[in-house]
C-alpha cells in the first residue's frame, strides 16, 4: 500500500503542470487544480496503477458569493485497494460551463444533476441535465447563499379548488409581538413586574 506522502509525490511528479496545490490533512490528500484539467486528472487517478481511485463518492459545491470565482467544486474519490481518499477541487465563476464526469464515472450523473439543481452549476456533455430535487418550474437554486430562507413560493392544499396549489410566499406578521431585549438583561414585562414588586415592598 502506498502511503499518502508517496502518493502526493507521485501525483505531483506525473501531473506537474496540472496540479496547482496539494496538501495532506486529516489523513487525506487535498488536490487543487484548474477546471480545464479535470478530465485528465480524474482519468489519471482512476486508471493509474499507483492510485486506483475507482469510486466517485460525491460531488459538492461551496458558495462564496463575495468572490469573483464564486463556486468551489469538490470531488471525493475513494481507492478501495489502497483504502485512501482524495479530495479534488477547483474554483469557477458563476456562469462557467464545466466538464461532466459521466463518461468516466456513470455515478456522476445524479450527483451533477443535484449540483445543477441546488447551485445552478452547468455541466457540458451531461446526458440528462435537469432538476432532481426541486419541483417542476422551481425558481432559483436553494443552496446558494443569496437564496431566501423562506423560498419564493409555497405549496399548499386549497380546499376550495380541491387541489395542491403553488403561490408566492406570504409572511403574516399580524398579532405578533417581537421582543428584542437580551435574555440576560430581562425582557420588558419581567422588568415592569420586578419594578412593581419593589414598589410594593
Amino acid at each position: 500500500m502506498i502511503n499518502l506522502i508517496d502518493l502526493e509525490k507521485k501525483i505531483n511528479s506525473e501531473l506537474t503542470t496540472k496540479i496547482k496545490k496539494t496538501e495532506i490533512k486529516h489523513n487525506q490528500l487535498f488536490i487543487e487544480i484548474e477546471k480545464d484539467d479535470l478530465v485528465d486528472v480524474t482519468l489519471f487517478l482512476k486508471t493509474n496503477n499507483s492510485t486506483k481511485f475507482r469510486q466517485l463518492i460525491d460531488i459538492t459545491v461551496v458558495d462564496y458569493p463575495e468572490q469573483i470565482k464564486r463556486f468551489k467544486i469538490i470531488y471525493l474519490f475513494l481507492s478501495h485497494e489502497f483504502n485512501q481518499r482524495i479530495i479534488l477541487s477547483y474554483f469557477i465563476n458563476e456562469n462557467e460551463l464545466i466538464s461532466s464526469l459521466t463518461s468516466i464515472f456513470p455515478a456522476a450523473n445524479w450527483m451533477e444533476r443535484e449540483v445543477f439543481d441546488m447551485y445552478g452549476v452547468n455541466f457540458k456533455d451531461h446526458p440528462d441535465l435537469r432538476r432532481i430535487l426541486t419541483d417542476y418550474g422551481f425558481e432559483g437554486h436553494p443552496l446558494r447563499k443569496d437564496f431566501p430562507l423562506t423560498g419564493h413560493s409555497e405549496v399548499r392544499y386549497n380546499e376550495a379548488q380541491k387541489k395542491v396549489i403553488s403561490e408566492p410566499v406570504k409572511l403574516e406578521q399580524n398579532y405578533r409581538n417581537f421582543d428584542y431585549e437580551s435574555p440576560w438583561e430581562g425582557t420588558k414585562y419581567i422588568k415592569d413586574q420586578t419594578e412593581n414588586n419593589d414598589k410594593k415592598n
